[in-house]
């Protein structure tokens, strides 16, 4: 057969590994399509390495590309245009792995192709394959300084830092001012623990290029590992001044100022980075902890949601929400989201603890002890958690526990503060105030930031004009931006030393900014559905609910039940009490308001039985058994159980109920000055607060129309200060114990006080607080008409 023209062959459409339709039988490269290219490379001009690079360096990739694909059509067999051509199509974001492989096939012994298809499988993260490239490319050229540099990033992608670092050490020492190796040296050296090395390697790069932006973020890096971090600082915002846009700067310059305390700046830096990397869940949540230091507790609640949906399954981001949540009093919420922490991530000991922390804040106090114990199960050397498991022991009565959980905690962390405040409000609690404010003062020495114990110093004594530079340092304090609970507490404590050098009006404006402020983070107090509980207890309480379910078997012990409003002198009348030798003062058990929600309101309404009350009789007495096992009476000063006299009456006929009332206007006052937190809605609020005064004046009327007139005992505040000795022999005698002159000398009396009046309660007894408001009447007029409404009651 007569071979086809070679123009015919040329213009063929037939592939080069299929058999030439001559009729040769040869494949068409073997065939007429070799003696076509062998023609068209005759006639072709000569190839212009020079030119293509230049077209590659200067960013001319699509004409470098179209001239590789031209000139291969006449040289297939090329490699160096398959070189070129892979280049071109890298540099346009385009599949090159082609073009590489076919580089590296056409000539074995060029050790640059080699080396670029191992960068290009590198990138697509197939690093054996890389590795296997580089090496190939290393056996043609033992000294080509950028395989060894290529072959230790892919040994550091597997994890091989310190056969990486040989790497890097090779491709310097064939070329010492090779900049990039210096650099990937210095980034291995980081993560192989060694940051002085780092920092000389990052060093020797910036001496090459000063303005090698990545360089300077990497030596900041490098430099806050030793925790040097205002030169970390100074080295990221070299980076961003170069290259603004540097992601990996920008985070750790935010995480960086976080640490300084310059929380400002670094919520800028993140909110920088999240315009850049907007589904960035963990910018999200460091943004989130900024805020939350800032005081910007709903911004840092919002950024905490974010950051959990962009990762719903992540532990540490559902943890984190609950820190939001707790900040802004949403208890519930926020033990729901720690639980939720806690079944993605059963051993996080932070999630326990956190979840002890709000369990503490409902008055779950077991529970709370459970989880702070798995915490410490978890991380048996947390100084953080041994403190908080300390503060629920010590409002269980445990102080001595608690003591000891605090000095293993300051073993374990000898520069903490908050053991060290800790173990100044267990020192408060025993009454040693002396010791109390030194161990405050101590704390803030250590940290001239620590608010609890600048305040604690102001909440247990009596301020003078002499504590003058205490009030200016509780100034500069507030002034700072801070966390909303810090700043309550700060102006809480100052209002008191406003107070008691008698600045009426400025206390008041310090207690109404601390007031303010508290609403801002806790639930809105909802005064309908406080009417409406109030009033459903109304109904359900009356004689014969209360007759038919009044348990009928006796109990061994007396309980002594003091309610009231909150600062109405239920810890006076209790420390009166517990200063008798058969008296045990227990503080405020929560057990009758878990009593209330446990049986529920339709068991209750489905009828009255002792089979309801008994059970309850039963639990309650092996409570205070447990707390005083040798004492027959014992004293619950639980002001909130003013709300369940009914329950607590049938189930106990024989405990004696003392009601401490006192002036409503002064009452409400002494709340709306006292830093509950989030525990009571109403008292942030002057009208709240006499809403809240005449729901619980129409309860207290309730039980006064319903129970034994021999079960309750009113005690004015007022006469109680006025003639001490005649109300506390009035308050012994109606729970039947015989007089006792250690109840006259109660300020005297050695036991833990863990109420806001443990100062007020060591000290003799004083009318000073009695007509009080009167200092503030231009203040309190939503409070007025309780007066008015007093002076009514009086006349009648």
């Amino acid at each position: 057969m007569t071979p086809r023209p070679l123009a015919r062959a040329i213009n063929a459409k037939v592939g080069r590994n299929e058999a030439c339709d001559c009729g040769s039988g040869l494949k068409f490269k073997k065939c007429c399509g070799r003696r076509a290219a062998i023609a068209a490379a005759a006639a072709s001009p000569p190839l212009d390495s020079a030119g293509m690079l230049k077209l590659l360096q200067s960013g001319r990739h699509a004409e470098l590309e179209a001239q590789a694909r031209e000139r291969l059509a006449a040289l297939p067999d090329s490699p160096v245009l398959w070189k070129f051509l892979g280049a071109a199509l890298h540099a346009q974001g385009r599949d090159a792995l082609e073009a590489l492989e076919t580089a590296a096939r056409l000539s074995p012994q060029d050790a640059e192709s080699h080396t670029n298809l191992g960068n290009l499988l590198r990138a697509r993260g197939r690093l054996p394959e890389a590795a296997q490239c580089h090496r190939r490319a290393l056996s043609v050229n033992d000294n080509y300084a950028a395989a060894h540099n290529n072959l230790g990033g892919v040994l550091k992608d597997s994890g091989e830092l310190a056969a990486a670092a040989a790497s890097f050490r090779r491709a310097i020492r064939l070329e010492p001012q090779f900049a990039l190796a210096h650099h990937n040296l210095g980034i291995v050296l980081r993560a192989l623990g060694r940051p002085e090395e780092a920092i000389a390697a990052h060093r020797r790069v910036l001496a090459l290029v000063p303005d090698h932006a990545d360089a300077h973020a990497q030596l900041g890096s490098a430099l806050r590992d030793l925790g040097r971090r205002e030169e970390a600082v100074a080295s990221y915002r070299r980076a961003l001044v170069m290259q603004p846009q540097h992601a990996e700067a920008l985070l750790h310059q935010g995480d960086t100022l976080m640490a300084l305390g310059q929380n400002e700046a670094a919520a800028q830096h993140y909110q920088r980075l999240l315009v850049l990397t907007p589904n960035a869940a963990t910018v999200h949540g460091n943004l989130g902890h900024a805020l939350r230091e800032l005081g910007q507790a709903e911004a840092a609640r919002v950024a905490f949601q974010r950051a959990l949906e962009l990762q719903p399954q992540s532990a540490e981001m559902h943890n984190n929400l609950g820190n939001g949540l707790f900040d802004l009093g949403h208890f519930d919420m926020a033990a729901a989201s720690y639980r939720r922490a806690i079944d993605l991530n059963p051993d996080s000991a932070k999630a326990h603890n956190n979840l002890g922390s709000v369990l503490r804040e409902l008055g779950h106090l077991d529970a709370a002890e459970s989880s702070f114990a798995r915490a410490l199960a978890l991380n048996p050397g947390s100084a953080d958690t041994l403190t908080t498991l300390a503060a629920v022991q010590r409002l269980q009565g445990r102080g001595e526990e608690a003591e000891a959980k605090l000095q293993l905690a300051l073993e374990l962390a000898p520069g903490a503060v908050a053991p060290t405040v800790a173990r100044a409000d267990l020192a408060a609690d025993r009454g040693d105030f002396v010791l109390a404010e030194a161990l405050y003062r101590e704390a803030f020495a250590v940290d001239s930031n620590c608010v609890p114990a600048w305040a604690g110093i102001a909440m247990i004594r009596r301020m003078t004009e002499v504590d003058a530079p205490w009030f200016a340092q509780a100034e500069q304090l507030a002034a700072q931006p801070r966390r909303p609970r810090d700043e309550v507490t700060l102006r809480f404590a100052m209002g008191k030393y406003l107070d008691d050098i008698r600045e009426y009006d400025r206390a008041f404006a310090s207690y109404h900014r601390a007031n303010e402020v508290v609403k801002t983070y806790r639930p809105a107090h909802d005064r309908q559905q406080l009417a409406d509980t109030f009033e459903f207890v109304r109904q359900l309480y009356d004689r014969r609910w209360i007759e038919a379910a009044r348990a009928r078997m006796p109990i061994r012990r007396q309980p002594i039940f003091v309610v009231g409003l909150p600062r109405s002198g239920t810890s006076l009348a209790e420390q009166i009490l517990a200063s008798h030798p058969d008296v045990f003062g227990a503080g405020e058990l929560s057990f009758w308001k878990g009593a209330a929600l446990r049986v529920g309101t339709e068991s209750l309404a489905a009828g009255p039985s002792p089979a309801v009350t008994e059970p309850l009789a039963v639990a309650y007495e092996d409570l205070i058994a447990k707390l005083a096992p040798e004492r027959e009476f014992v004293v619950d000063k639980m002001p909130a159980n003013f709300a369940h006299l009914g329950m607590i009456h049938a189930a106990l006929p024989a405990a004696r109920i003392i009601h401490m009332r006192r002036h409503p206007i002064d009452n409400c006052l002494s709340i709306y000055f006292q830093n509950f937190h989030v525990a009571h809605s109403y008292a942030n609020d002057l009208d709240d607060l006499a809403h809240y005064h005449d729901e619980y004046r129409r309860l207290l009327e309730h039980w006064l129309s319903v129970l034994p007139a021999e079960a309750i005992l009113e005690v004015p505040y007022e006469a109680l200060v006025a003639d001490p000795e005649h109300w506390s022999r009035r308050m012994l005698e109606f729970v039947g114990l015989p007089w006792d002159d250690a109840c006259l000398d109660f300020h005297r009396t050695e036991r833990a006080v863990r109420t806001f009046s443990r100062w007020q309660v060591r000290q003799k007894i004083s009318a000073g607080s009695v007509q009080r408001w009167r200092r503030y009447a231009a203040h309190v007029g939503p409070l007025l008409r309780l007066d008015r409404q007093e002076a009514g009651i009086a006349r009648g």
